[in-house]
């Protein structure tokens, strides 16, 4: 029954009833080009991460969700610009549908003065996504005793007819600006600018409005609680806020990153727009160049988590602005922000 609950959820997107919703990471910090382009060169050396995330395991049966994404980045000096990929992959029950994006995104930066730059990016590439038709049970395929598949084991007819489109590629852009000085920053992004129609059945596409644009403000600090030495890094702590609207959906995301040494600890509290959501814990290891980071998000919702399973998600970032070579060119670079949660 569920497989078949989701199979209309998944056409009443298509038709318009329902928009789709790019996934966003709990540790939006280690990917943070899928939350604004601008965030691109935060790093002089090459910066690379990838997430995991698996969400409600505890439902059984192809309903689970899982997220992958992996980016690069860092700053040109002679183009006074960040550069970077990004690649996203979102698998929503075992494959029944698939999106997937790479983009290529660009941030300039403008040095104001020494303590306050802006940095204005844009990203750019391709959004495809596919439904695999062919795994999808109907109504009229269940059997009283068999299910949707006769004694040997083979699917039953149906007579819903095949779309002849299961899979689409779209151009996609977007666009963002971030504000920071040594201890705050502040952004907004809109992703999503040409809201592409990623309608695959073909019907009532005059009334489809496309993807909704996706819109998030966001902005925190970094307090230095006790500055680096050459044994050990620098301690701080960084409040974050960030709110996300996308079509009707959203989510206001509250909580802080707390740095010491080679440990780092967060907590965050995320409120979906009309109830609340997940309450989010973090825990990770850095050494040298290498960062690992592991969040759990607990589900508060009336979905309530035992019966989610809640959400598994796992960060790993290689940067190489660590090596003490990359750190005295950093010095005249002056890389003088709050932007220690994101590298």
């Amino acid at each position: 029954m569920i497989r078949q609950i989701l199979f209309l959820a998944t056409m009443l997107c298509f038709v318009g009833t329902l928009k789709a919703q790019d996934p966003i990471f709990s540790q939006f910090y280690a990917t943070p080009m899928v939350l604004n382009p601008a965030f691109a060169g935060n790093t002089l050396a090459p910066r690379l991460a990838v997430n995991y995330r698996k969400q409600w395991t505890g439902i059984e049966g192809p309903q689970s969700y899982e997220t992958f994404g992996a980016s690069y980045s860092q700053f040109m000096p002679g183009l006074n610009s960040g550069v970077g990929f990004l690649l996203i992959s979102d698998d929503s029950g075992d494959g029944l549908y698939k999106t997937t994006k790479f983009a290529t995104t660009f941030a300039y930066r403008v040095e104001v003065n020494r303590n306050f730059k802006i940095k204005i990016g844009v990203e750019a590439g391709f959004r495809s996504l596919n439904l695999d038709w062919d795994r999808f049970q109907f109504f009229d395929q269940l059997d009283e005793i068999t299910g949707p598949v006769d004694v040997a084991g083979n699917p039953n007819p149906t007579n819903e007819l095949r779309p002849d489109l299961v899979s689409k590629t779209h151009f996609d852009v977007g666009a963002g600006i971030l504000a920071y000085g040594p201890v705050f920053y502040g952004g907004f992004s809109i992703k999503h600018l040409a809201t592409p129609n990623e309608g695959l059945l073909g019907i009532n596409d005059q009334l489809n409005e496309g993807l909704s644009q996706r819109l998030s403000i966001h902005g925190g600090a970094q307090i230095e609680l006790q500055r680096a030495n050459n044994r050990r890094g620098a301690t701080y702590i960084s409040p974050n806020l960030m709110v996300v609207k996308q079509g009707e959906q959203g989510q206001v995301n509250g909580g802080a990153y707390f740095n010491t040494g080679a440990l780092f600890f967060g907590g965050w509290y995320r409120h979906a727009f009309g109830n609340a959501d997940a309450v989010i814990a973090l825990f990770g290891f850095k050494y040298d160049y290498f960062k690992i980071g592991y969040s759990y998000d607990v589900t508060v919702s009336d979905l309530n988590n035992s019966r989610s399973g809640g959400a598994h998600e796992i960060s790993i970032v290689l940067n190489f602005d660590e090596s003490e070579l990359v750190k005295q060119r950093k010095k005249a670079e002056r890389f003088n922000d709050c932007f220690g949660i994101f590298r």
